[in-house]
Order: structure tokens, then sequence, then C-alpha cells
């Protein structure tokens, strides 16, 4: 954990989201606390991060997904020299 982000704010936001309990919650939580193009860019992050853990190659994933190769780059940096939770979410949602 980076204790450069950690705050009161930031702690209070993940306790929020740990209280949520279905799917449709998250929708209507996410949906106001971000603009469509901060869920957008999220969501899109969190694809280019199960692309890259599936094997994807950089090509692969400019095509699919328009992502630029900084994006890529930084988010495939996160899944070797990271906090690993882009590892475990992953791993835990492959073994669901």
């Amino acid at each position: 954990m980076n204790r450069k982000l950690q705050s009161d704010d930031i702690d209070a936001l993940y306790e929020a989201v740990s209280c949520i309990r279905t799917r449709e919650e998250f929708y209507n939580f996410f949906e106001d606390l971000c603009t469509i193009a901060e869920l957008q860019s999220l969501a899109h992050r969190f694809s280019v991060a199960k692309m890259l853990d599936d094997g994807c190659t950089y090509q692969d994933i400019i095509d699919k997904t328009g992502a630029s190769t900084a994006t890529i780059s930084r988010i495939n940096k996160c899944l070797g020299y990271g906090a690993d939770g882009y590892s475990v979410i992953l791993s835990r949602m492959k073994n669901k």
C-alpha cells in the first residue's frame, strides 16, 4: 500500500465501496460518484489489464481497445511491479 495515497477521505471511500452488496448498488454508487467519462476510463484500464494478463500483445490491445501505448505500458508496469492490486483481483475473477 502506498502510504502517500492514504488519507481519511480515501479510507472513507474504500469503506463505502466495501458496504456495496449488489451489482445494482455498484452501478448506482459509481454512477453518482463518477462522471460517465471517469467510469468509462476506469473500465477501459481494467479491460487493458485483463488483456495483458491474458497474454495479449500491445498491438492486439491497441486494435481492440484503442488504448495508447503509454496507457498499456503503465498498466503493464503495475502488473509487473505494482502493488498487486490488478493481479489479486484478476486471479480471484479467474477462480470464480
